[in-house]
């Protein structure tokens, strides 16, 4: 991914290659010159530690980032929903 195509506050897939071992998600937060800090977001569950020990922030590469796909089955896409009922009061 090039510089141009990332945006602050956009989901991207990333793979790091020394401290998570599986590819995840993250949101840009900061864009330097050759990569961009990343709050993530989504991850393999393996990796768990090691996302607690960076405070779920992480410095990629540009060259290890590219655009999210939208997800269809995630967890964090069903955490998201919002229902609305209306209640009826009880008579007294």
């Amino acid at each position: 991914m090039k510089k141009a195509d990332v945006k602050l506050g956009s989901i991207v897939e990333a793979k790091s290659e020394e401290e998570i071992k599986f590819p995840f998600q993250g949101k840009v937060e900061k864009i330097y010159e050759n990569s961009a800090m990343l709050s993530i977001t989504s991850f393999n569950p393996e990796d768990k530690a090691a996302v607690s020990d960076l405070n779920s922030k992480i410095v990629v590469n540009f060259k290890n980032l590219r655009n999210a796909k939208p997800a269809k089955d995630s967890k964090t896409a069903s955490t998201n929903e919002v229902k609305i009922e209306k209640i009826e009061k009880e008579e007294e």
